[in-house]
């Protein structure tokens, strides 16, 4: 099941609006005898391509896989199906289903005589598909807010200057987070400051994401480098604000503003994103926007890279979040940790209300 799950991660940011799926299937003695992995929308399977490799060795066998195999005929057939006529003795799977159209592939696999296991690294599984699954649960997409950081906590020095606070190994790490998502959110302030490309470079084979500018009051101007062509571009800006001067080809989102008056809705702005087909959102704006993402409860993990620098003075790396006491703060589990270079990587999510509120109070 772990070399499935790695086989499944190869599809992070080019299956949208489908989940990654690896598969691995053994034979009757329990040899690997073919491997894959869903490698894009409307193309075959993860269970195509291993029972495809594995041939006539898949007969008596066993599939194991990440997710519930599909019962349904969309772009492709049931894999349900497949597996039935490989003749396939056994399939052990991950995580169900939890679509309406898809789901029920366990049953139909008993019903035909075949013996499934279900929940094998179960936990494992849902994080390689996190944002899938939170996409299909809650109607919107995962959200990955990402910052860079001195050790002290500081996006950037007190004049401003912000390149390059981490080093080349952290920075090539955030081209391979851009390279599983689905779309890159940026706001009007990283816009102005920074003129940030956004696309993908020096990920082989990877699908440009959707390059997102939250600009409220529609400033962006026709030479700002995410117009360039080199990936696809959407420009959020309030529902009364003037786009006249942006180029004829521009895509634009017209959203209300905020509540407060400020900025835009975030809500909107995320079920719009979901029907476009996004699913994985890697949100990369400066702290104003972390902090508006986080007030609306709208992110899902955490990656920070924290170089071993001080500054001592300058901006923080969020700044609001609707939190004003200890009481309130977003309580995060750390998920992963590594080395790129001097600096630190850090993965977390944010710990269920329940369990945070326990931890505050004291209790076990």
């Amino acid at each position: 099941m772990r070399r499935a799950l790695a086989l499944a991660a190869r599809g992070l940011g080019s299956t949208s609006p489908n989940p990654v799926v690896g598969c691995v299937v053994l034979d009757r003695d329990g040899r690997t005898v073919g491997e894959g992995w869903h490698q894009r929308a409307g193309g075959p399977h993860a269970e195509i391509h291993a029972l495809a490799e594995a041939g006539d060795d898949a007969a008596g066998g066993t599939a194991v896989v990440t997710l519930e195999p599909c019962d349904h005929t969309g772009r492709t057939g049931p894999c349900t199906r497949a597996l039935l006529d490989a003749r396939v003795a056994r399939v052990v799977y991950a995580v169900p289903d939890p679509t309406d159209g898809a789901a029920g592939g366990a049953a139909t696999l008993r019903a035909a005589g075949v013996d499934v296991v279900s929940g094998l690294l179960g936990d494992e599984a849902g994080e390689v598909n996190a944002a899938w699954l939170t996409a299909v649960r809650r109607g919107t997409p995962h959200v990955t807010w990402k910052y860079a950081a001195t050790l002290d906590g500081r996006s950037a020095a007190a004049d401003g200057t912000s390149r390059w606070i981490t080093s080349a190994a952290a920075r090539a790490d955030v081209h391979r987070l851009r390279a599983e998502s689905d779309a890159v959110v940026v706001g009007s302030g990283t816009l102005r400051a920074d003129d940030p490309h956004l696309a993908v470079r020096g990920v082989e084979g990877a699908v440009q994401p959707l390059r997102v500018v939250l600009d409220t009051e529609a400033t962006l101007t026709a030479g700002a480098r995410v117009l360039d062509g080199a990936a696809p571009t959407l420009v959020a800006v309030a529902e009364d604000a003037g786009t006249g001067h942006l180029p004829g080809e521009t895509d634009v989102l017209r959203l209300p503003r905020g509540e407060d008056g400020h900025g835009l809705a975030l809500r909107p702005l995320l079920t719009a994103l979901h029907a476009r087909g996004v699913r994985s959102v890697l949100l990369e704006g400066g702290p104003t926007l972390a902090g508006a993402f986080l007030a609306a409860g709208a992110v899902d993990r955490v990656v920070g890279y924290l170089a071993p620098v001080l500054l001592g003075d300058g901006p923080p790396a969020l700044a609001g979040g609707g939190i004003t006491t200890l009481t309130e703060a977003l309580r995060l589990h750390v998920t992963g940790t590594a080395h790129l270079g001097p600096d630190l990587r850090i993965t977390a999510v944010p710990v269920p209300a329940a369990a945070a509120a326990a931890a505050a109070a004291g209790r076990p």
